[in-house]
């Protein structure tokens, strides 16, 4: 029987699945799936190639759509999320055996770059809490890195070579039983095309009373960033806020979500700022209105009434 689902979201991947895929070559019984966003470079003949099964999309449906898509043709009782940039070393065993924990609803592996290093920081977060947005929002984790609620989101105090609780695995090598994603309702689709998705999936796994382990028994090499190299500045900001302020929304109460969103008009204002010796006259013309739509939704959202009201997520 297969255990595993293994689902790859692409975008313009034709670089990195090759690789990806050729490390999957040698496993048995494994569903690979790709679903590509709509690319306009060869990655779907590059995953043919390889005779793995592929899903085209004719436009860019944003990651959590297509991580559903990939859930939903398959049927394996454990689904793999795999970055294209990230390559299968060890350890789905290991994940798997996590996962079967009914108290556990997901769990994430050790993930090295290309240097061997493990990218901590990055691999295991704690879910952000208010303080830790506020920070990176303004630049304070760049300037103060090991400030205490940067250090918490972060968890640099956690040994990489020990499995440990945790709240948020990275998205790019994230196992979970498809039970768990049926009864989460699935990836929330609301964050498109990229950021904060996974992030909200590991919240809801909290608020519903499971556990999420790191679990470095299972290790995969990672390049890292190749869901935003092919961005715009512009985009990349656009969505970047946008999806911050989406997942505040959902899960910060009064005082704390205004406090956000006060963060995030004080940080486009500085960043706009940045940019012009950085970027040049033209440029900054051309991402000035971004910063600018930015801020102003941040001031409807922080005197509006919003939709959406949860309990804190606290990490």
């Amino acid at each position: 029987m297969t255990r595993v689902a293994i689902v790859v979201v692409t975008h313009n991947s034709a670089a990195e699945i090759g690789p990806c895929l050729q490390a999957l070559a040698s496993l048995p019984e494994l569903e690979v799936v790709v679903v590509d966003n709509a690319s306009s470079d060869p990655t779907c003949a590059t995953v043919l190639a390889h005779s793995v099964r592929l899903i085209a999309n004719t436009v860019n449906t944003g990651f959590a759509a297509a991580v559903n898509q990939g859930v939903r043709a398959t049927t394996a009782p454990f689904v793999l999320l795999l970055n294209p940039d990230a390559h299968l070393v060890r350890g789905l065993d290991a994940l798997i055996l996590r996962c079967e924990d009914p108290q556990t609803g997901a769990a994430g592996g050790l993930l090295t770059g290309t240097d061997g290093l493990p990218q901590t920081g990055f691999m295991a977060r704690n879910l952000p809490t208010p303080a830790a947005l506020v920070c990176e929002i303004l630049g304070i984790n760049h300037l103060w890195p090991d400030n205490p609620a940067n250090w918490h989101y972060r968890c640099k105090g956690m040994d990489p070579m020990t499995a440990a609780l945790v709240e948020q695995p990275a998205g790019a090598f994230f196992m979970f039983p498809r039970q768990v994603w049926q009864q989460l309702g699935g990836f929330d689709e609301t964050f498109w095309p990229v950021w904060f998705e996974d992030v909200d999936f590991c919240a809801r796994i909290k608020a519903s009373g499971l556990r999420v382990w790191f679990e470095p028994l299972a290790m995969a090499i990672h390049a890292g960033s190749h869901s935003i190299r092919s961005l715009s500045p512009e985009n990349r900001e656009q969505y970047w806020y946008g999806n911050l302020l989406e997942y505040a929304a959902k899960y910060y109460r009064s005082p704390a979500f205004r406090t956000v969103c006060a963060a995030v008009v004080m940080g486009s204002i500085l960043r706009a700022m940045r940019e012009l010796p950085r970027s040049g006259v033209k440029s900054w013309v051309k991402i000035l209105p971004v910063y600018f739509a930015v801020a102003s939704r941040a001031t409807g959202l922080f005197f509006g009434r919003r939709k959406v009201a949860v309990p804190d997520v606290k990490g």
